[in-house]
């Protein structure tokens, strides 16, 4: 697939989801990423991209693109010659699942910007399910995530209810 395929597939999807009952015009995707992002790209590179004039993205046009549609940014190229989708694994699909559920919570933590920022943090690796995987070991084992609280000192505990790192004098 290339693509502009999957483009005007996702304004399709985007379309039904917004109640449209038809995909939005590239002229609506523009708006609504400026309304709901605070930037965006022009209709007629949308339409560039899409016709196929202009193969390649710069990364922050992916980045938008992927942001506003909720998808992983890498599924914005195209696909290699004689790929098939029935080539992906399971893990694969349910990391790029795993990483649109995480830009969707970015997205919906704006006024806590930390947050989001590590919610976009870990959906940007490129095993985000061995990331979480991995939290989920930390948090499980028994004082581990103190240490490693007081070796890297986040600032974003103090003032969120966790305690404070001791300090070593």
């Amino acid at each position: 697939m290339t693509l502009g395929d999957k483009l005007r597939s996702l304004r399709s999807i985007e379309g039904s989801l917004r109640g449209l009952g038809r995909p939005l015009t590239q002229s609506e995707v523009v708006t609504a990423m400026k309304k709901e992002l605070g930037r965006g790209l022009s209709q007629a590179y949308l339409s560039q991209i899409e016709s196929g004039a202009r193969p390649h993205m710069t990364n922050t046009s992916r980045d938008l693109l992927a942001r506003f549609f909720r998808v992983y940014p890498g599924f914005l190229v195209d696909d290699p010659p004689g790929y098939s989708r029935e080539l992906q694994s399971e893990l694969r699909m349910a990391d790029a699942t795993i990483d649109s559920w995480l830009y969707a919570g970015a997205d919906q933590f704006t006024g806590d910007a930390e947050l989001a920022r590590a919610l976009r943090n870990v959906a940007q690796v490129n095993d985000s399910r061995g990331a979480i995987l991995l939290l989920g070991e930390i948090l499980r084992t028994p004082g581990l995530a103190e240490r490693l609280s007081e070796v890297l000192q986040p600032k974003s505990l103090v003032g969120s209810g966790h305690p404070p790192p001791a300090s070593h004098n």
